[in-house]
């Protein structure tokens, strides 16, 4: 029955049924008629999944996020990013970078992230020479950042699954974050180095933009501060930044409308669905995996064979990369974590450690094919068909490898300042 079950999920996949139902069906089938479980063990278990505590700041970090969008937070800070560095050599590919950091520290989705920033820096960098497939690659790459940089819904995710307070998966995120951004600013520095660069934003004009950004740079002062002086729960610092967020966008931009809060509640309401939705079903999973004690077997067949941390952590790459390629990162979450963390306690790793190398190469898969989510998005945004926009993924894709193994072999770059926070 087993065997039925795993070639029922590839089925569905190859006819592309939505994730949700890949897992639901497949783990169902393995459950019920495998294992002989009553349908309520399922229900009680996936209901339980989606009503822990923590799991509540996912769609109060995304709301956030929308707000500031329709609230034209989002284009002072890309302006502000500009003024900075847009006369370097692939300035404007460089402010997109920094644009997308500072987003990704109250946004909470990455898919958000891509349509907020790239809906203005896209069409600025065309129209300056820019490779429109470059552009198109380099903002799904970039936006990837939210994953790393706190509040970050991938930290969320992972402290659910494993238990690790999320104030310290979300400290875990920051120097991989800011690392990531310095590679993908070389790369964009080289293959961009020709081209014709904006006129020097002067100091007044700096200033100008810095002063308008301030409310949304303020943003994750709040969010970040409340969680490490101890006074706000993740949940409610999310709850606090969207407030915020409506307040500025009503009182001090004064461009946020309640059509426009309409909009970002139903952006979020579809956003929250489709991930809920894959968490209740990757539920039934778990429920197979722990009845069946495969992290039990895995973790002995891998200290029998004599496997090594070294050798754990190119598994981990391996496999992550190659589910990212056909699984969007969510069910990658929910389908090898757990086994992934048990491994890692079996062999004395750190745990945030683990969070960071398997974002990094689960996160190659938001610009591989077939599913590359995050390059369909910036096609749409660019106007422009994504199988163009192909030819530049190996180069990013080489990015994040590199990007993969520096966290391999530098643990502290993920534990150092979680570590000094405890």
């Amino acid at each position: 029955m087993k065997s039925t079950a795993i070639i029922l999920s590839f089925v569905l996949l190859i006819f592309s049924v939505p994730i949700f139902m890949v897992f639901g069906l497949g783990s169902a089938t393995a459950a019920i008629w495998g294992l002989k479980l009553p349908w309520s063990t399922l229900i009680q278990v996936s209901f339980g999944s989606m009503t822990k505590h923590v799991l509540i700041a996912v769609p109060l970090f995304i709301f956030a996020g929308m707000v500031m969008l329709r609230g034209g937070a989002a284009a002072r800070l890309v302006y502000f990013a500009t003024t900075l560095v847009g006369h370097w050599p692939g300035g404007l590919g460089i402010a997109m970078i920094l644009a997308m950091g500072f987003f990704a520290a109250f946004c909470g989705s990455i898919l958000a992230a891509i349509t907020a920033v790239g809906t203005i820096m896209i069409p600025q960098m065309v129209d300056q020479g820019y490779p429109k497939p470059f552009v198109i690659v380099l903002a799904a790459s970039a936006a990837f950042l939210e994953a790393l940089i706190p509040p970050s819904n991938a930290a969320i995710l992972f402290s659910a699954l494993t238990d690790v307070p999320v104030s310290r998966t979300f400290a875990a995120g920051f120097i991989p974050g800011f690392v990531l951004i310095i590679l993908l600013g070389i790369v964009v520095t080289w293959k961009c180095r020709h081209l014709k660069n904006p006129t020097k934003a002067t100091a007044s004009e700096r200033f100008a933009a810095f002063r308008s950004a301030i409310p949304g740079l303020f943003t994750p002062v709040i969010i970040l501060g409340g969680i490490y002086a101890g006074l706000l729960t993740p949940s409610e610092s999310a709850a606090v930044a969207g407030i915020w967020a409506i307040l500025i966008g009503t009182l001090i931009y004064r461009e946020l409308t309640f059509r426009g809060i309409l909009k970002a509640l139903n952006e979020t309401a579809r956003i929250t669905a489709v991930i809920f939705a894959i968490i209740a079903m990757a539920t039934f999973l778990s429920v197979v995996l722990t009845y069946s004690q495969a992290p039990q077997k895995i973790i002995s067949y891998f200290t029998e064979m004599g496997g090594t941390p070294l050798a754990f952590w190119f598994s981990v790459a391996i496999i992550c990369m190659i589910l990212g390629t056909f699984v969007e990162i969510v069910p990658v979450f929910y389908l090898t974590v757990p086994i992934f963390a048990a491994l890692a306690l079996s062999l004395n790793l750190n745990i945030l450690h683990l969070y960071v190398v398997f974002v990094a190469f689960a996160g190659i898969g938001m610009i591989t094919p077939p599913v590359c989510v995050g390059v369909y998005t910036a096609a749409g945004v660019a106007k422009e068909s994504p199988e163009k926009a192909f030819r530049e993924v190996p180069l990013f894709v080489g990015v994040g490898i590199i990007f993969g193994l520096l966290m391999i072999f530098f643990p502290a770059a993920a534990t150092w300042l979680p570590a000094l926070l405890k």
